[in-house]
């Protein structure tokens, strides 16, 4: 099973788009606590990763990352990292 952010130069099926959404509260104590969306690329990654297996596929490609700062009116704010990637298969 490989991941790339790139395409492929080989002979491939679409088995289809995968996403993943991860996220979490940063405290009101330490609002500015980016690092941890170092946790949330990697939680993503997992989460695509096995759907990816669950679907048969061999690998996915053109894999991107979006991440969101989510400022509710009264809520604390919000870390969100979105994933989505295709899943490919190599004919036998």
């Amino acid at each position: 099973m490989f991941m790339t952010t790139g395409g492929l130069n080989r002979s491939h099926t679409i088995q289809g788009i995968l996403t993943a959404t991860t996220h979490t509260m940063l405290r009101s104590e330490k609002p500015d606590q980016f690092e941890l969306f170092d946790g949330l690329f990697d939680e993503a990654k997992q989460q695509l990763m096995k759907q990816a297996q669950e679907a048969g596929a061999d690998g996915l490609i053109e894999v991107r990352f979006n991440t969101e700062v989510v400022q509710m009116n009264v809520a604390p704010k919000f870390l969100v990292v979105h994933g989505y990637g295709t899943a490919v298969k190599f004919p036998k």
